[in-house]
C-alpha cells in the first residue's frame, strides 16, 4: 500500500498530462507531493529524509519548469533524484563506512553471519548502480524520444524496472538469509 501511496504524485502527473499538458501535470505533481507530505506529517508526525528530498526536488525543478516554461527541468528531475540517491549510497559506503541499504532493511532481513557484511555491501552497490542506470535511462528517454514516451516511461517503465529490480534482489537475498530452524 505504501508503494501505491508513494506513486500517487506520479500517477496524478500522468493523468494530468493526458488530460492537459506537461505544465499542468507539473503543477499537479507539485501540489500532490506537498499534499502527500502534509498527510504523512498529519498521520505520523514525521517526514522521512527521502520524502523531504523528493519534495524539495519537485518544488525546485517544477518551479523552474513553470516559470521558465521549459519542460527540460521536470524531465531532468528524475535523473537528479536518481543520481543523488546513487551518489549518497556509493559515497556513504566508500568513504564513511555507512551502508544505507543495511540501515533501511537490516531490521527486516537477517543474513547469514559469515557473509552478512559482504552481502550488504554488494546490495548497497547494486542499488547505487541501479539508481545511476535509471538516471542515465531517464536522460536517454527524455531527450531521444517524444514527451509522451517520456511521461509513459516515467510511470510504467521506471516503476516496472524498480519492481523487477526488487524481485531480483529478493531472489538473490534469499540465498544469503538466515532461515529459522523448525
Amino acid at each position: 500500500m505504501k508503494f501505491l501511496f508513494d506513486l500517487f504524485p506520479i500517477i496524478l502527473f500522468f493523468v494530468a498530462f493526458k488530460l492537459a499538458d506537461i505544465y499542468t501535470a507539473t503543477i499537479v505533481a507539485m501540489v500532490a507531493t506537498i499534499g502527500q507530505i502534509l498527510w504523512v506529517y498529519y498521520r505520523h508526525r514525521k517526514i522521512d529524509a527521502m520524502q523531504w528530498i523528493s519534495l524539495v526536488m519537485i518544488v525546485v525543478f517544477g518551479s523552474l519548469t513553470i516559470f521558465l516554461h521549459d519542460k527540460t527541468f521536470i524531465q531532468l528531475k528524475p535523473t537528479a533524484l536518481y543520481w543523488l540517491f546513487s551518489g549518497a549510497l556509493f559515497i556513504s559506503a566508500q568513504f564513511f563506512q555507512k551502508n544505507w541499504i543495511q540501515v533501511l532493511m537490516g531490521k527486516q532481513v537477517t543474513l547469514k553471519e559469515k557473509s552478512a557484511h559482504s552481502v550488504w555491501h554488494q546490495l548497497n552497490m547494486a542499488w547505487s548502480a541501479f539508481f545511476f542506470v535509471m538516471g542515465a535511462l531517464n536522460l536517454y528517454i527524455a531527450f531521444e524520444f517524444s514527451e509522451e514516451t517520456w511521461v509513459n516511461f516515467k510511470l510504467f517503465g521506471s516503476t516496472g524496472l524498480l519492481l523487477l529490480f526488487v524481485i531480483i534482489q529478493g531472489v538473490w537475498l534469499t540465498k544469503h538469509m538466515e532461515h529459522p530452524s523448525e
